[in-house]
C-alpha cells in the first residue's frame, strides 16, 4: 500500500470518527472545523507511522528469509 493511500485512509477514518462523535452528541457537524482538521492530522500521523512500521517489518522479514535460505544450502 502506498504512503499516500495509507495516510489518506487514516485521515478519512479520523474525520468519520469525529463526525460520528458529534452525531452521538447531537451537535452541529460543521460547527468547529479546526477540530476536524486536528483529528484528521492526528489520524494521518498514525497512518504514516503504521506505514513506516509496515515497511520496516517487511524489510526484516525479507532479511530473515534470505538468512534462512542461506542456512538451508
Amino acid at each position: 500500500m502506498s504512503l499516500f493511500a495509507n495516510v489518506l485512509g487514516f485521515s478519512l477514518f479520523g474525520l468519520a470518527a469525529r463526525l460520528g462523535q458529534l452525531g452521538i452528541q447531537k451537535r452541529n457537524l460543521f460547527d468547529n472545523m479546526t477540530a476536524h482538521a486536528v483529528s484528521m492530522g492526528a489520524w494521518g500521523t498514525f497512518g504514516y507511522l503504521a506505514w513506516q512500521w509496515d515497511q520496516k517489518a517487511g524489510g526484516i522479514i525479507a532479511q530473515k528469509k534470505l538468512e534462512l535460505a542461506e542456512r538451508r544450502q
